[in-house]
């Protein structure tokens, strides 16, 4: 075809949706377009379309990894939110992913906020019964409710907690006293600060290598410094850089990786740095993924 046609409400390199002939074993991306519980920077709900928009800037070969995207994926849209409703709407995001699971098809959500991944993490636990949370952010979101809330974007990973699922939190830089002491009381939280990451990267990467569970990859897109990302909901400074994003992902492409999700990004510009580098994360995971 001669028109370079796209359609931008679908992740570029995404198939055509068709049911009858769904590829096990594939991934499935939804976006999630709420930000009703932002406490800084709102714009995240608008995140699944600049997202989406930004993907069609990057080629298919990965000259990084020497990769192409060949995983199978279908883009399904937004799910339908409730404005207002953070509780009601984790709910209808967990019966998007069951929906998906049913399917045979692993999730990769889009947001919007980051208290999405409450729900995904939910149907993910209640399937697979053992799983690793593996959480890229500056903010530990680990509090047992914020501002009189237990389901905000502040607590999505306290939630992952009291499901069941252990947690390696990446990047961490913003924390409170009652998050500290939590981690402290707990045994299956581990940390690899911001500094750790900037300066042991390996040892970053060989603790992902002895994960064997399920992994489920989640990342805030305020975990990158505001200099690389800064339209997002709560931008710290001395976050981390692409690379060290990507070897994340490189060492988990050897896991049994069941869902991903890329949340936080809180612009209505199209071509904005923060989508762009959202998109390309996404790519990169694509591109990576079947290469053990």
């Amino acid at each position: 075809m001669l028109l370079n046609t796209y359609e931008p409400w679908k992740f570029a390199f995404s198939q055509e949706t068709d049911f009858e002939n769904i590829k096990k074993d594939s991934f499935g991306i939804i976006g999630v377009p709420f930000d009703s519980t932002t406490s800084y920077h709102s714009g995240s709900r608008l995140g699944p379309i600049v997202v989406r928009e930004a993907s069609y800037g990057f080629e298919n070969y990965n000259i990084n990894f020497n990769t192409s995207i060949d995983a199978t994926f279908y883009d399904f849209g937004d799910v339908n939110v409730v404005p207002g409703n953070c509780e009601a709407t984790c709910n209808i995001v967990e019966d998007t992913v069951n929906e998906l699971l049913d399917l045979k098809l692993k999730p990769i959500t889009i947001g919007g906020e980051h208290s999405a991944s409450i729900g995904v993490i939910k149907a993910l636990y209640e399937k697979y019964g053992n799983l690793t949370v593996v959480h890229l952010d500056a903010h530990r979101d680990l509090a047992f409710d914020f501002i009189g809330e237990k389901y905000s974007h502040a607590t999505v990973m306290r939630r992952a907690h009291e499901f069941g699922v252990d947690l390696v939190q990446i990047g961490i830089r913003s924390s409170s006293v009652e998050e500290e002491e939590f981690v402290k009381s707990t045994y299956n939280i581990q940390t690899f600060k911001n500094k750790d990451v900037h300066r042991h990267m390996d040892a970053v990467e060989y603790y992902l290598t002895t994960i064997d569970t399920p992994v489920y990859l989640s990342i805030d897109m305020d975990v990158f410094d505001p200099a690389i990302a800064p339209a997002v909901g709560n931008p710290t400074p001395g976050g981390l850089f692409t690379s060290e994003v990507e070897n994340v992902i490189q060492s988990l492409s050897y896991k049994n990786v069941v869902g991903m999700d890329v949340v936080e990004t809180a612009t209505d510009k199209l071509g904005e740095n923060t989508a762009v580098c959202a998109a390309k994360i996404i790519c990169d995971f694509l591109s990576l993924i079947n290469k053990k």
